[in-house]
């Protein structure tokens, strides 16, 4: 039995593995359209790769899904996040969890997992065959033909594990299967603003950040960057809002609440400091817990001079700075993605598959997996776990 996995990424590893360490009898080919192996896997998590996430519980898990959702339940159940956990250690990669529930390698390498990808693969005699770029796909005599730039090629079976790939796409489409929109997920907020100039490299542990006039919000980490902010709040919000953000073009507003708390709690906190300490100059005590350039900075917005006690604090000046730190608006004229790391919402549409098994309705022994899949998370390895699912489902699968 022949099986060729098209794209030599996280859902095409993981998939070939397990076919071939079920099925020892198949012949299993790895076909990858560039000449770089693993590549979304290499710089995930900031090349610490971020494998999965602590939460098991399927229940919980699919809430991580704007794509997929409720309907990755029963995959979850069948291999979930602790299942990879094990399947990692059971070949010698030990995994940890952070404050926040990502988890990664011990090793806080990304090398760490596609070394023992690459290991897999070469005791289980797995092919790879790099710079094979897809070109179309035919059924013919129970076999798959695939057509790449360079070569054809048979299979008995065919998974297409290429992710976020327009060809891939085209190649799907034109076998009939029908494709979702497909616009950017996981990106960051570009914003011209002086309150945020030369401020990049501070962070927030706990943010609110809502685009204005919706009911669209989200909270977590912040990063302030060059371009604008960055961080999980600003990433979990465009994949929540993926389509809504194409729409209005990536122009918008947001309103950011940088203390985590309600504006009239932002206005007892400070009018309760101005009591105990009346005399402490307001721009040398950050309330808060705030990074002191920014509370510098949030102090010459509102006006307040450099000489100001908080005993002298008007009540125009709490007022403006309530509203600053906790309802702060800032227009975003656009987005920044980085295409080896970030994802696409949109994809073959789930009621094109077999959710049991991930086979094409309408074709018979051909799998999809991964990315090319309309399905995407949030930040925090659930993209990852997907792939993982998926690719375990089908090597049960295939026969």
């Amino acid at each position: 039995m022949k099986v060729i996995v098209i794209g030599g990424g996280a859902a095409g590893f993981f998939t070939a593995i397990n076919i071939a360490e079920k099925h020892p009898n198949f012949q299993v080919t790895i076909l990858e359209k560039t000449n770089k192996l693993l590549q979304k896997v290499k710089v995930s998590g900031g090349g610490r790769c971020n494998v999965t996430n602590e939460r098991s519980k399927p229940s919980e898990l699919v809430h991580f899904y704007p794509r997929g959702n409720k309907k990755l339940h029963s995959v979850f159940k069948r291999f979930t996040t602790s299942d990879t956990v094990t399947w990692l250690n059971e070949r010698g990669v030990d995994t940890k969890a952070e404050v926040d529930k990502r988890m990664f390698p011990t090793t806080d390498s990304s090398q760490t997992i596609i070394d023992c990808f690459m290991s897999e693969t070469q005791r289980l005699n797995i092919n790879i065959i790099q710079n094979q770029s897809l070109t179309a796909l035919h059924a013919k005599n129970q076999q798959w033909e695939i057509h790449t730039a360079k070569d054809v090629f048979l299979a008995d079976k065919v998974v297409v594990a290429t992710g976020a790939s327009p060809a891939t796409w085209k190649v799907l489409e034109s076998l009939g299967l029908e494709i979702t929109s497909l616009v950017p997920s996981l990106f960051t907020f570009n914003i011209t603003d002086d309150r945020l100039n030369d401020l990049q490299g501070i962070s927030f542990n706990e943010v609110q950040i809502k685009i204005v006039s919706t009911k669209l919000e989200e909270s977590g980490p912040l990063l302030i960057t060059h371009w604008g902010l960055s961080g999980p709040a600003v990433l979990k919000l465009s994949a929540r809002s993926a389509y809504e953000l194409a729409e209005r073009k990536y122009q918008f507003e947001v309103l950011v609440n940088f203390v985590g708390i309600k504006p009239g709690e932002v206005k007892q906190h400070i009018r309760n400091y101005q009591e105990a300490n009346p005399k402490r100059k307001v721009i040398n005590y950050p309330l808060f817990d705030l990074p002191k350039r920014f509370w510098e900075r949030m102090i010459h917005y509102c006006d307040i001079s450099e000489e100001t006690p908080f005993t002298e604090l008007s009540k125009k000046h709490v007022n403006k700075l309530v509203e600053e730190l906790s309802q702060g608006r800032y227009s975003v004229t656009g987005k920044s993605t980085f295409k080896d790391e970030f994802v696409t919402a949109g994809g073959v549409k789930l009621s094109e598959i077999d959710l049991d098994t991930f086979e094409c309705k309408r074709y018979p022994n051909l799998y999809l997996a991964g990315e090319v899949l309309d399905i995407d998370a949030l930040t925090g390895g659930f993209n990852f776990q997907a792939c993982w699912s998926a690719g375990w489902v089908i090597s049960e699968s295939v026969c």
